[in-house]
């Protein structure tokens, strides 16, 4: 009998032992799922149950200055191939090489699972013609995307991705203000029905994006574009820009850079020619800065205009030590400094820059040729001007003829505008200005009136004469500078470049036009770049209505 009442309390106490030990897993399981790990199966279950929606608005509209469209939207068609399941792979090879050869290099590239785009956003020629070929390897699809009116403002406007985020241009620059803020919806969904229910909580709203109203006028930009491309075609040149700007607000009123992609052809697309030459790129100019240099003395007192300068009536002679070089065409003998730069005498503004010393490099600085415009594009140069202390006996006298100094055409504009304004700063800008700049001033009253007659003189009698116009006034200097290859300055490549002033009474436009690696024997600035100043100021003149 003790030994059955034995067996009995021990089998008793084996159950309540597994019962505890049962018990315990089950808390220590409860422990690791609701607090230990709880965070994690909550996250699990909002996954599985709880849905966020972000809707996005429509992205605003980009216009220039009379609300002509420069960026829209528009439902479109692209096209696009599954390569694992093409029929007549002879006949979309024939057709690709043909209308679209980088989708033929990337039909041979891709893998039988990948399906690529030949083109998104189809153009209605582009689409008339892939309806024509009725290839069934060839489908299409439409899609929301981003239209341009007019190509030629690319390297302004930019483009967005296929999210429709801005990448380069003002799309980029303004990519907040354009797309606006999404609104997001928070959703459950209810685990038998399946169905979703909106929380208690209201959404999040979103924003609609704010059109951006440009300074740009669609008409000068395709007029000076149709000009640059003649005078490309005619020197069989490699690129060129044309920027305008009104001193008055430092408003851009066109800004033209070739070559260009048309931003409706991604298959194509190369950013490099997104951007925008006139800010993204610094160049040695050349002559055009003899007017800086010029500018300089007069403001120091180191010259007067009427001051004789002996440039020694020969093509090369020393200076300093230094060989310097000028012109056959530009060749003077004892001339008045006013003169020098009408005749664009390298000989003559050598002397004269090394009175100045280091005190050119501050005045370089001073006009702004080392910091940026604040122009509105993304990725813009401040510019190169050699500093003092890595001078050698020769910085000196190439920084007054456009050498050891790297500008951007937009801080050749800015300076132009300067001395447009009567030696008051500005600020160039993209954007639609409601009234005119104040600005600091930076030079004298007096030596801009100078520099100002110079360059009226410059273009009457001087090397610019190609960019007058009868009856206007023209101030304008032109630039012809060798290009650097391989550590070398090369005769056989260069850079044309002309910027100026177009006035009549109260009206100004400041231009700058710029032309590289054109194709000739022993061209110059004054020949290649001052006819095409002269025939897109007459075009402005026309556009504006500014009668003699």
């Amino acid at each position: 009998m003790t030994i059955i009442v034995q067996h009995k309390k021990a089998r008793t106490f084996i159950i309540f032992l597994l019962l505890v030990a049962g018990y315990s897993g089950i808390a220590m399981r409860i422990y690791y799922v609701a607090i230990r790990d709880g965070s994690t199966y909550a996250a699990m279950g909002q996954q599985q149950y709880y849905v966020t929606l972000t809707t996005y608005p429509p992205r605003a509209h980009i216009v220039d200055r009379h609300g002509q469209p420069l960026a829209i939207n528009r439902e479109g068609v692209s096209a696009f191939v599954t390569p694992a399941t093409i029929h007549d792979r002879r006949a979309l090879e024939r057709f690709l090489q043909e209308h679209y050869p980088h989708a033929y290099t990337r039909l041979h590239n891709a893998h039988d699972h990948h399906s690529f785009f030949i083109q998104r956003m189809l153009t209605d020629e582009q689409y008339a013609c892939i309806r024509n070929a009725a290839s069934k390897d060839i489908h299409l699809v439409n899609e929301p995307g981003r239209y341009y009116p007019l190509p030629v403002s690319a390297p302004i406007v930019g483009i967005t991705n296929s999210d429709g985020k801005g990448i380069c241009g003002l799309e980029l620059f303004f990519n907040e203000q354009l797309a606006g803020k999404p609104m997001v919806q928070h959703l459950w969904k209810d685990a038998h029905s399946g169905v979703y229910t909106l929380p208690h909580q209201l959404p999040e709203q979103g924003v609609t994006g704010t059109a951006l109203v440009t300074s740009v006028d669609t008409v000068l930009q395709f007029l000076a574009n149709e000009e640059l491309l003649a005078t490309m075609r005619e020197y069989q040149a490699r690129e060129g820009a044309v920027i305008i700007v009104d001193p008055a607000t430092g408003e851009v009123l066109a800004m033209v850079s070739q070559p260009w992609c048309d931003p409706h052809d991604r298959v194509g697309l190369e950013l490099e020619y997104m951007n925008n030459r006139i800010v993204h790129h610094q160049y040695e100019l050349g002559s055009v800065i003899k007017v800086c240099s010029a500018l300089a003395a007069l403001e120091e007192g180191v010259v007067q205009p009427d001051e004789l300068i002996d440039c020694q009536g020969v093509r090369t002679t020393y200076i300093n030590g230094r060989k310097v070089n000028t012109a056959k065409k530009t060749e003077a003998g004892l001339i008045p400094f006013s003169r020098v730069i009408e005749r664009s005498n390298n000989i003559g503004i050598a002397q004269v820059a090394l009175r100045l010393g280091d005190q050119l490099y501050a005045h370089y600085q001073r006009m702004g040729f080392d910091r940026l415009t604040g122009i509105e594009l993304p990725g813009e140069r401040s510019g190169f001007i050699n500093p003092p202390h890595t001078w050698s006996k020769q910085s000196v006298i190439s920084l007054s003829y456009g050498y050891e100094i790297a500008s951007t055409l937009a801080q050749l504009a800015r300076f132009f505008c300067m001395i447009a304004r009567d030696g008051h700063d500005l600020r160039l800008t993209l954007l639609k200005q409601p009234a005119a700049q104040q600005g600091e001033r930076t030079y004298s009253h007096q030596s801009i009136d100078t520099m100002r007659t110079i360059l009226e003189n410059t273009t009457l009698h001087g090397t610019t004469y190609r960019a007058r116009i009868k009856g206007y006034t023209i101030m304008s200097k032109s630039g012809t500078a060798n290009m650097l290859v391989d550590g070398q300055y090369t005769p056989d490549k260069g850079t044309f470049t002309c910027a100026g002033i177009i006035q009549k009474g109260d009206y100004q436009r400041v231009m700058v036009v710029f032309i590289k690696e054109a194709v000739g024997q022993e061209l110059f600035a004054s020949v290649v770049a001052a006819p095409l100043f002269e025939r897109i100021a007459q075009k402005i003149l026309i556009h504006d209505k500014i009668l003699i």
